[in-house]
């Protein structure tokens, strides 16, 4: 069974093109369910197995560059591997997994998809069995340049920026960045005081010196 020309022509807009058909094969032959979803914070993918004889779910962010886009299908697509033979039975990103992604990103890899900049680091990064989930700092960093907004968001890697300086996410809460905890920052929540660890490569927003005024008056306003 092929996959219609007119469902090809929407993947056509996220993939680059000499994937289309192999990605459309994937697809079509392993029965999969694919959703291009809007952009999620915390996740680029997503893999949902249905129970036993219904269709195996997979939904990409439609914000990916052709290249992060792809190897997040490839990605979630060893999720269905795995389940496919081992159920529940392994870890999530165990062995078996980065078994599977191996040997589906060699077609990949072989068929040359990848721009010179980025092709040793993305076939270094599957050697290690990583992907684009912030696991591989070199990884995520190239392919950031490809991405269509490069040079126009206000935003910075976590890594940038000093200790103890201030910086908000993108659902508004705003975290002082303390300190180097293993290979992630541990940072504290203002308006929680809760601790989180975030990744060198985080993007994050600084705050501006008038910002931190206010946000600290607002701060010694509620303690008074």
């Amino acid at each position: 069974m092929l996959m219609r020309q007119e469902d090809k022509d929407i993947l056509r807009k996220y993939l680059p093109e000499s994937a289309v058909d192999m990605v459309a094969h994937a697809i079509v032959s392993n029965k999969i369910a694919f959703k291009i979803t809007k952009a999620r914070r915390t996740k680029l993918g997503d893999f949902r197995a249905g129970p036993r004889g219904t269709q195996t779910r997979i939904s990409i962010n439609h914000n990916l560059n052709p290249y992060n886009f792809l190897l997040t299908f490839v990605h979630e697509l060893a999720h269905h591997y795995v389940w496919q033979h081992y159920g529940r039975k392994v870890l999530p990103h165990g062995d078996e997994w980065k078994r599977f992604y191996k040997e589906l990103m060699q077609p990949y890899l072989d068929a040359g998809i990848f721009p010179d900049e980025i092709r040793e680091t993305i076939a270094a990064s599957v050697i290690r069995g990583h992907a684009t989930d912030g696991a591989d700092v070199a990884l995520v960093r190239g392919l950031r340049t490809f991405d269509e907004n490069k040079g126009i968001t206000d935003e910075v890697e976590l890594t940038k920026l000093l200790d103890g300086s201030y910086f908000k996410i993108a659902n508004g809460r705003v975290f002082q960045k303390l300190h180097v905890q293993r290979k992630r920052y541990k940072c504290v929540c203002l308006s929680s005081k809760r601790l989180y660890l975030f990744s060198p490569i985080a993007g994050v927003k600084p705050l501006l010196d008038d910002e931190i005024n206010n946000l600290m008056n607002h701060i010694n306003l509620k303690k008074k």
